[in-house]
């Protein structure tokens, strides 16, 4: 991205390549990627620095749009977020709480046919199968217990920051059980 500075104020963004008019004269698409960095700035081009420091999660965060200035002192653009905006935390928990249920859903789905053919047949459900959906809910209530514990939108994502400990990859609010061919 590109700003246009006249009198030590940007005037103009340029997103992408694109020819512009400056003063009585044109000039084409190509000066973005053919003409030096010294070349541009001579004509008030530069190239917008974008700072990234104050920009969190958008999953857990409303980040503020950009702002853009140019300091003159250093002779450079920069593009900026404010401070972000925590999102609401009970409806944080409420997404998911539900996308939790989803998955166990989804989970449970995989070994349903037992639970069919045993009302439909009679047919005993295997152990392992009654075992294993009895873990997975067993896991969903303390996976729910645990996001509608969290106070805040951090302590949210915090359960479900993933970190490396000797090789082994978890998070602290675990996962689902897997059914084990």
């Amino acid at each position: 991205m590109h700003a246009l500075v006249e009198l030590g104020k940007i005037t103009k963004y340029f997103s992408y390549p694109k020819g512009f008019t400056l003063g009585d004269l044109q000039y084409p698409a190509d000066i973005f990627t053919k003409w030096s960095v010294a070349e541009k700035e001579a004509i008030g081009i530069y190239e917008v620095i974008f700072d990234d420091s104050n920009k969190k999660d958008e999953k857990y965060y409303i980040n503020t749009n950009q702002s853009f200035a140019y300091d003159a002192s250093t002779e450079t653009a920069t593009a900026s977020y404010g401070a972000a905006t925590p999102k609401n935390t009970a409806a944080l928990k409420t997404e998911f709480v539900t996308e939790l249920k989803n998955q166990v859903a989804g989970e449970l789905n995989k070994t349903d046919w037992y639970v069919i053919r045993n009302t439909e047949k009679s047919i005993a459900i295997p152990s392992n199968i009654s075992t294993h959906r009895d873990a997975i809910r067993t896991k969903q209530a303390s996976m729910e217990t645990a996001i509608m514990s969290a106070t805040d939108p951090e302590a949210l994502k915090t359960l479900y920051t993933y970190t490396t400990t000797d090789g082994v990859q978890s998070r602290p609010l675990g996962e689902l059980p897997i059914l084990e061919s």
